[in-house]
């Protein structure tokens, strides 16, 4: 039965609640947008997926407040360690337990039910954010002013539309909204069955260990993930001969676990084949329908990067959305989405193939290039952070698409908690800024963060050889400045076209 009423009008459809979609409506509910949320299912899916994320992620978490309501549910990692099939050590990967420039650490594990169920009720803060489940998306039409979304309500069959600015598709592999996108797929040339076991200790097994291993033994590859509480991974490669259905059987399951587990130690919260892919898709945006997360790229899980790659997306869009809805900026600004993301992933995705190569045996030594050969000492990896790739960074200005870092205030409170969610400038001090600037500053919703809040800031600017540093409300540096010249046409980029006078 087809709703004949007049159809509701959102600024924002999002199809998909996982994590990337609710991340999303948070950051959106935080600047102030209407947004929809259309999800398939009932309720959280019950079973582990992702199960890492990274100090960025929480940086994240942390702009619409939420990190402290996660903090609980994870687990710090220690790290993961490679080994070869007679138990040595191949690479060595561990990560520092100290907190670092992002202000959180590095690497945090964590159960995703948990961390869905902690983003989808944080949507309740936002008036403008509405949720609705068991609501199944099955048409886009786009025109001039819009996108009609037509749904139907599981719950009771009735078909339903409403209209939109736009739509993001966070619906994961087999993204529909992909689908009317038109896009095809980069396939980077990684498939591979996967066994994936998740199991429930019933007992202690210190023995097993805080790090990831990954065994890289030619006869089985096999990857150990310490999850959460009493939660244990294991991630075992099916050979080619090997029947999916099969090998996922629970006396096939425990004789490939012997070697670690028995039936006394656990018990199998689920066992299933998965194919692990390297793709990533061509075109992320037509006109007002995008993607995000697992519907724009799919990565082999080696990095532990998956779900962190959406989590970025979700915050390179939500601000350039707030911004084109909000205040008005040009359509054209969401073309830097996908400029600046798909490299930043491809990056990712093409080291996870690396280390794939590691621990299928198949190409060692190519994967230990990733990392940094120590004389009579395992190979040591540190992996950076790709940069975004070109967008709205000022030409080759000194850190343009880096990471910001995250200063300590003089209380020990975080500085993003100061600034918001906004565009910040840094400085050495506020007073050098004359009245004018600061009022052309203050007319553009740029914020100020100086030495005067937090004495690393200025130490941080005189390290790079700077006066000045816009950070965009993703954290990443839009552009810096080594002089009062440079600073006023930083700022005129993105202020109202006024004269704005000499910072000296």
């Amino acid at each position: 039965m087809q709703d004949k009423s007049a159809p509701e009008n959102f600024d924002v459809v999002i199809v998909g609640r996982g994590p990337v979609g609710a991340t999303l409506a948070n950051l959106l509910g935080l600047c102030g947008v209407r947004t929809l949320v259309l999800e398939r299912e009932a309720r959280t899916y019950h079973l582990p997926r992702a199960v890492h994320f990274d100090d960025e992620c929480m940086r994240v978490f942390q702009a619409f407040g939420l990190a402290d309501a996660i903090l609980p549910y994870v687990t710090l990692s220690p790290g993961m360690l490679f080994l070869d099939a007679d138990g040595r050590m191949l690479l060595d990967w561990s990560r520092p337990q100290t907190l670092t420039p992002m202000g959180w650490n590095l690497s945090y594990r964590f159960h995703q039910p948990d961390l869905e169920d902690v983003l989808i009720g944080g949507l309740a803060r936002w008036p403008q954010v509405t949720l609705r489940n068991r609501c199944d998306v099955f048409a886009l039409d786009q025109d001039e002013h819009g996108v009609r979304v037509r749904y139907e309500d599981l719950s009771n069959g009735k078909l339903t539309e409403v209209r939109a600015g736009y739509v993001i598709g966070c619906d994961g592999a087999r993204s529909l909204v992909r689908r009317f996108i038109g896009s095809g797929m980069d396939d980077l040339g990684f498939h591979e069955r996967w066994l994936v076991i998740d199991v429930l200790l019933k007992r202690e097994r210190d023995d097993l260990g805080d790090y990831s291993i990954q065994h890289c033994d030619p006869r089985r590859p096999a990857t150990y993930v310490r999850g959460t509480g009493m939660r244990r991974r294991w991630e075992i490669t099916v050979l080619p001969d090997e029947d999916s259905q099969e090998v996922a059987q629970p006396a096939k399951v425990w004789e490939l676990l012997s070697r670690w587990i028995t039936p006394d130690d656990a018990d199998i919260e689920r066992a299933a084949v998965y194919t692990f892919h390297s793709v990533i898709a061509q075109q992320w945006r037509s006109d007002r329908l995008l993607l995000a997360g697992d519907s724009a790229h799919q990565t082999p899980p080696f990095l532990g990067q998956g779900m962190c790659a959406g989590i970025r997306d979700a915050a390179n869009l939500a601000w350039k959305l707030g911004a084109v809805i909000r205040t008005g900026a040009d359509a054209s600004l969401l073309d830097t989405y996908q400029s600046e993301r798909m490299p930043h992933v491809r990056e990712f995705v093409e080291l996870a193939i690396r280390l794939g190569g590691v621990i299928n045996t198949k190409a060692i030594e190519a994967g230990l290039a990733a990392g940094e050969a120590r004389e009579n000492a395992p190979v040591k990896l540190e992996v950076k952070k790709p940069l975004l790739g070109p967008g709205l960074a000022f030409g080759e200005l000194p850190l343009a698409g880096h990471l910001a870092p995250q200063f300590a205030l003089s209380d020990g409170s975080r500085s993003d908690d100061l600034t918001g969610y906004s565009h910040v400038l840094l400085t050495e001090t506020s007073a050098a800024l004359s009245p004018h600037f600061r009022d052309a500053l203050s007319q553009a919703a740029i914020k100020i963060l100086s030495s005067d809040d937090a004495e690393g800031v200025g130490r941080w600017l005189r390290e790079h050889g700077i006066i000045a540093a816009l950070i965009r409300p993703d954290r990443y540096v839009r552009g810096t400045a080594c002089n009062d010249s440079e600073l006023d046409r930083l700022i005129a980029a993105i202020t109202p076209p006024t004269h704005v006078p000499s910072a000296a």
